[in-house]
Order: C-alpha cells, then structure tokens, then sequence
C-alpha cells in the first residue's frame, strides 16, 4: 500500500490551513468593493475613482444621464420607484464598499451588500446566480467572520477591549 499519497495530501492540507485569515479577508473585502463600486461608478457623472487603471476625477457627483431611465427599463424594482432606486443603489454601491475596503463596520456592510445582491438576483438578474452565488460567498465570509486584523474594525476592537 502507498503511504506517500496520504502523506502528501496531509502536508498540503495542513500548509494551506495556514494561509492567515486576514489575508482571505483582505482579498475578499477588496474583491468585493470593488464589485459594487465599479457598479455604482457606472451610474454616476462628476466622480470618478479607479485604483487599478489610475483614474480620478475629484468633481461633484450626480447621477448619470442614464441611470433613472436604467432602473425604469431594465431594473424594473418592484415597489420602488426607479429615481428613488436609483439614488439609493447609486450611493450603496459607493458608500458601503469604502466601508468594506477600510474594514469599518464591515458586518454591517455586508449585510446590506447582501440584501442589495438577493434583490438583484430576485427581481433583475435572476438568471445570474452563478455570479451572486460567489458574491453572496464573499459576503457570507465577512459576516460570518469579519474583516480579518488588516482593518479599522479589528482595531476599535483591540482599543475597547
């Protein structure tokens, strides 16, 4: 019989259980904000900030040109009106990135990513679960086990301890 297979699988099994958490909260926090930021940067005009390609546009934001007749054609959001759609996903897909990124109050922003995420899976798109199953993940991650050390949260935490 051939020990070396279990032997290995062992090895590998216990040298990737030491990948540090903080590490998969990093990359998840950051992968995630930048899902719905990318998102929320379509939808306005005036603001533009892109870390990867080295775009900034520091001006004052509103909505794009495109975004209310978006929400009234394609989006289609049942009980909520399409300029009140608009400017409520506009400024979640902004506001709780950031919070995510910087790793403050990131439960809490998840969570509302989350709800964001069923209502675009149950009401838009709702052949794309294969992509909201992954973003759901994430989510579920940071909830579930917060931001990881590499955050503001952690930190508050450590202070007030």
């Amino acid at each position: 019989m051939n020990t070396a297979a279990p032997c290995l699988s062992a090895r590998i099994t216990q040298t990737l259980e030491k990948i540090p958490y903080s590490l998969i909260a990093l990359v998840a926090r950051f992968s995630i904000a930048a899902v719905f930021w990318k998102s929320g940067q379509t939808k306005v005009q005036g603001f533009a900030v892109d870390l990867i390609d080295g775009t900034f546009e520091l001006g004052m934001p509103h909505l794009a040109s495109s975004t209310v007749p978006l929400f009234r054609s394609e989006y289609r959001l049942p009980f909520v009106p399409a300029e009140v759609a608009a400017y409520l996903a506009t400024f979640a897909e902004h506001f709780f990135p950031v919070l995510i990124l910087l790793g403050l109050a990131t439960r809490f922003s998840a969570l509302a990513l989350l709800g964001m995420t069923l209502v675009i899976q149950l009401f838009v798109y709702p052949d794309a679960y294969p992509t909201h199953g992954t973003w759901i993940a994430l989510l579920l991650v940071l909830m579930a086990k917060g931001p990881g050390r590499l955050s503001i949260d952690h930190w508050i935490a450590r202070r007030w301890r």
